[in-house]
């Protein structure tokens, strides 16, 4: 049993991070490929700037995105009180689920408000003003940072999930100027950006975990001639991308897994002990149970779109929760097309290298792999500003300002940081201590004791995760040490 756990799904990766290793080569300045565009015509033509996506590869069974990118102008008969008012008039647009803002600056501030209607796909009903977060530049790199300085970098809203639509309205008002103060003014190049997931990948839904007989494939009566010489149906190649972020959980599960299945406490000790010995376990007795994880395969992650490198930090000294602030209207068999949605944002919208957090967890439980690198590894996120070195980054997909989480969600988070900080040696209910690498609440250089696990708003003067969520995490505190047997 032992010698099965650490060569198929043990916790070598894990370990990886505690010893001493070689990193991985420095982030390349500049994204690698553009993704394949699913979008079709719209109900009537109307002048829209995509993003030029690339020919499809031979064999694809799943079409990766795109993304729309139009330029807000000036509404004069919005305008009022002396507020600046730019947006879109109501139009016809290609297919899209996703929306945010972006501007040219990535150090300028939106002040003021943002607000969408839809159109959906399906019935053709236009939904109310929806209200986009505007304050999301504490989601992002450290300063100083090649991800932060790499050019690429845009000023951004938070990403807002509607839905399956077809129609878009957009108005963006600068806060009203106070009494004989200057009037208000709005970030230049000013875009409205409307992202499309594409399909779901040729793969078990999230939602429903693959048994140890399907993990490599269905199968075959005898006698079928495939090609192969195992008897199962044969796994469609993977791209040099879609191989090397899984590799780095190879140690876990099998190249190309579509998730990484949970592990009693008891056989997460037991690989971790025969990889490392019986010593290593005595020197960090309180690694939690290894949950269930989906990987980038199997929410869909387009491997082409982020930069080649992964880049990794020391270690894993505290989690920092978050909230997307996407919205609460998506079901849990929607989420890897939220996933998909916000990365492409992050990638191509907002010019980050990849995926902003670690992890991800759905109003469900379900957990996924956030930024590539591996799940066990300190892999630098774009998270919490001034605070991802050493840190991980879980955001809860929803917005949780006046919603409660589920309870699922609360305890997939707890789940989550019993494993990964117990694998460094850390007590959930601690403090830890990082060197903040400024922001707008600590200074850069200046040394803070946080929470192990913290909320955004503890290292960033903002809303995130949002009051409810925040008010969790204590809950979320004491469970994590439950499961790592404190």
């Amino acid at each position: 049993m032992r010698a099965f756990l650490a060569s198929s799904i043990g916790v070598a990766c894990s370990a990886a991070l505690v010893l001493p290793l070689p990193l991985a080569l420095p982030a390349s300045a500049a994204p690698t490929s553009s993704a394949t565009s699913s979008a079709t015509g719209a109900r009537t033509s109307s002048p829209v700037a995509a993003r030029t996506p690339s020919a499809p590869a031979a064999g694809d069974v799943s079409v990766p995105g795109a993304t729309q990118s139009l330029p807000l102008r000036a509404l004069p008969s919005e305008r009022a009180a002396g507020a600046a008012v730019r947006g879109l008039t109501r139009r016809d647009v290609r297919p899209f689920s996703l929306v945010g803002v972006v501007w040219d600056d990535p150090d300028a501030e939106l002040h003021g408000s943002v607000q969408v209607r839809t159109r959906a796909s399906d019935t053709g009903a236009w939904s109310g003003w929806q209200s986009v977060e505007t304050h999301n530049h504490d989601h992002a790199a450290d300063p100083g940072t090649p991800e932060r300085d790499s050019g690429t970098v845009r000023g951004s809203t938070a990403p807002l999930w509607v839905g399956a639509s077809d129609g878009v309205e957009v108005r963006v008002r600068a806060e009203a100027p106070r009494a004989g103060a200057a009037p208000a003014t709005l970030p230049r190049g000013m875009r409205i950006e409307l992202v499309d997931p594409g399909d779901e990948p040729a793969s078990e839904p999230a939602g429903e975990p693959a048994s140890e007989d399907t993990a490599q494939g269905p199968e075959l009566p005898e006698g079928n001639d495939t090609g192969t010489t195992s008897g199962q149906v044969p796994v469609p190649a993977l791209t040099p991308e879609e191989s090397a972020a899984s590799a780095v959980n190879a140690e876990l599960v099998p190249l190309g897994s579509a998730e990484i299945p949970e592990l009693s406490k008891e056989e997460t000790e037991a690989a971790y002990a025969d990889r490392f010995g019986e010593e290593a376990v005595a020197a960090k007795p309180y690694i939690g149970p290894r949950p269930r994880i989906v990987t980038r395969k199997g929410w869909g992650a387009d491997e082409k779109l982020r930069e080649r490198n992964f880049v990794y930090t020391k270690s894993v000294q505290a989690a920092f929760v978050h909230h997307s602030a996407t919205g609460n209207n998506y079901s849990c068999k929607q989420a890897p097309s939220v996933l998909r949605s916000i990365y492409r944002y992050h990638v191509k919208s907002s010019g980050w290298r990849d995926f902003g957090y670690n992890f991800a967890v759905d109003k469900c439980g379900n957990i996924y792999e956030g930024r590539a690198g591996g799940v066990a590894k300190a892999v630098l996120g774009a998270h919490t500003r001034g605070f991802n070195t050493n840190s991980m980054g879980i955001a809860v997909l929803g917005t949780y300002s006046q919603s409660t989480p589920p309870s699922a969600a609360v305890t997939a988070v707890a789940r989550l940081t019993a494993w990964k900080l117990g694998l460094y040696g850390k007590d959930p209910r601690g403090k830890a201590t990082l060197t903040s690498g400024g922001g707008n609440r600590y200074k850069k250089g200046a040394k803070v004791k946080l929470n192990v696990i913290s909320g955004h708003r503890d290292g960033f003067l903002t809303d995130c995760p949002g009051t409810r969520l925040y008010g969790k995490l204590g809950t979320a505190r004491s469970t994590s040490a439950k499961y790592q047997g404190r």
